[in-house]
């Protein structure tokens, strides 16, 4: 046998800070009726709007844009892995979303996820209905229902915009194909994760 010894690329990611600042105003605290804790309310919507701003960045983030953003996966997709309906854009069709898996999987295994927009889903269901079949579906570990095209899990993202121009066309939507884990798509946090530091008053 010729050895054979695996090569390894370094690849830098640069960490972001992402938080806020929940103010409980002293004087609603003290009025407000004690069956609901605000400070646990103002904390939990405050919580929500962290999601939230990670949830666009994770799809939208541009550190071209924005210095204190990381770059989404929008903009990290490599271009020889993007599959386009047409200069002009046209309906999704399960043809092209076969294209699409192959030209991630390059021979490797499947997509752990498909990540689409809430219209683009209902167009799937529809792709689906008409050639006679329906998607797939189960619960996951929460009991959530979840739906699979092809065994591979389809998540939904808000902020997949439906509106993309591309040629003359300005209602076009994208698909993300993702593999989780080492060589694909993973995540990096800082030691100790979310930490709450309480300021007074």
């Amino acid at each position: 046998w010729d050895e054979s010894t695996p090569s390894f690329t370094q690849a830098t990611a640069t960490l972001r800070i992402l938080g806020g600042d929940a103010d409980v105003d002293n004087f609603l605290k003290s009025t407000r009726s004690n069956i609901q804790d605000l400070e646990a309310a103002v904390v939990q919507l405050k919580a929500r709007a962290v999601q939230s701003l990670f949830d666009d960045t994770f799809v939208n983030g541009d550190d071209s844009v924005d210095t204190k953003s990381f770059d989404g996966i929008d903009v990290l997709c490599a271009a020889g892995q993007s599959v386009s309906m047409g200069t002009n854009g046209a309906t999704l069709t399960l043809a092209k979303l076969d294209e699409q898996l192959v030209a991630l999987t390059g021979g490797r295994a499947k997509p752990d996820m498909l990540l689409m927009s809430r219209r683009t889903r209902r167009t799937l269901n529809e792709l689906a209905r008409s050639s006679g079949g329906f998607l797939e579906a189960d619960r996951d570990e929460f009991g959530q229902m979840l739906q699979f095209y092809d065994g591979i899990a389809i998540g939904i993202c808000d902020y997949i915009d439906d509106a993309k121009t591309v040629g003359t066309s300005s209602d076009c939507s994208s698909v993300y194909a993702m593999q989780f884990g080492e060589g694909a798509l993973s995540g990096l946090t800082a030691p100790g994760g979310l930490t709450v530091e309480r300021v007074g008053s």
